[in-house]
């Protein structure tokens, strides 16, 4: 379920995030932007995946072994590996339909 929410987001760079089941945008003209939709439908596959919970445990872990090693926090989270995937597949509309279980697992191994 898609949810516009100005007011959460206000304050952020942040044009959309996921928190399973939902999607929250900041505006309600990215309900028509299909990269970004995409985007964070690949973040439902994978939380999904790994059961939510520890999605949100093994996303946080990352960033924060990123951000110890890069020191950089905008850099630290383009190297989560569930980042990594969402933004190589995020133009591919059709990546879901044809992507294996936990796809993201591959990205661990690639170091930017």
């Amino acid at each position: 379920m898609i949810i516009v929410c100005q007011i959460f987001l206000k304050n952020t760079k942040i044009n959309g995030i996921t928190l399973f089941p939902f999607i929250f945008l900041r505006n309600s003209e990215d309900r028509r932007n299909k990269v970004l939709i995409n985007h964070e439908k690949i973040h439902l596959r994978q939380q999904m995946e790994l059961l939510v919970v520890f999605f949100y445990i093994a996303y946080i872990a990352e960033y924060y072994y990123w951000l110890f090693r890069l020191k950089d926090p905008y850099q630290a989270y383009k190297s989560i590996s569930f980042e990594r995937e969402a933004y190589e597949k995020e133009n591919d509309l059709k990546y879901l339909k044809k992507r294996k279980i936990w796809s993201f697992w591959k990205y661990y191994s690639k170091i930017k």
